[in-house]
């Protein structure tokens, strides 16, 4: 098979990866309907052109016999393929916000710029009441191109976001997340923590949402506290 025709089939691996998070070969095959050996040959080229990388899995629990399997996840580069081509602008922006207005300007920005998704929120609660909370929020932050889902972690429900199309300008701005997790913490109703960021370096934006509600405060975590998935 030709470059060419490699080409919609080795996107669909990369946006498989995008919206699912880092991802063993065989996770792929089967998502994707190819065989494994095909699945290797898009990786090794996406991995060449730089646009993924191999990474050791975390294992929680016992490690059992026999090597884990590898998971795969974009790059800086490979996501840059998507949908962040205005970042070098909206940073320019913010860092001429910073300097005439400082750094609580740049917070005023982020979180009018997270007020959307309370009105998302809301919405897809009242079409769907049967929804909880936090599956809603899920959906709204997808609707918003973050590629949201929700699994069950250890002490609760954890928010995965597999994409970020502001991750570059949060790398800077940590104001970006900082609204993003205060907005999220009230519609939840509770204190939640993020474990892991894009902007940061993670394979994905993960924030623990713990099962019993306390009124503590939000804070960031520190690059050795994060976890990737």
């Amino acid at each position: 098979m030709s470059v060419v025709g490699d080409a919609p089939t080795r996107e669909r691996v990369a946006r498989s990866i995008l919206e699912n998070g880092p991802s063993t070969a065989a996770a792929l095959a089967e998502r994707l309907a190819l065989t494994p050996a095909a699945v290797r040959r898009h990786l090794d080229h996406l991995m060449d052109d730089g646009s993924v990388e191999a990474r050791e899995p975390r294992v929680y629990g016992t490690r059992g016999r026999g090597r884990p399997a590898k998971a795969f996840a974009l790059t800086d580069t490979g996501r840059d393929r998507f949908d962040q081509q205005y970042d070098d602008l909206a940073v320019q922006a913010l860092r001429f916000l910073a300097e005439t207005g400082g750094d609580e300007a740049v917070m005023q920005f982020a979180r009018r710029r997270v007020a959307d998704l309370e009105t998302h929120y809301a919405e897809i609660l009242a079409a769907d009441p049967g929804t909880s909370p936090a599956e809603a929020l899920a959906r709204a932050l997808t609707q918003d191109g973050y590629a949201a889902s929700v699994r069950q972690g250890p002490v609760g429900p954890q928010l995965c976001q597999q994409h970020c199309p502001v991750a570059h300008v949060a790398h800077e701005f940590p104001q970006l997340c900082e609204a993003e997790t205060e907005v999220i913490s009230k519609l939840l109703g509770r204190h939640v923590q993020r474990l892991a960021t894009i902007a940061h370096g993670d394979g994905v934006c993960t924030t623990c949402i713990p099962t019993t509600t306390t009124t503590a405060p939000t804070r960031s975590v520190s690059s050795h506290e994060r976890l990737t998935p």
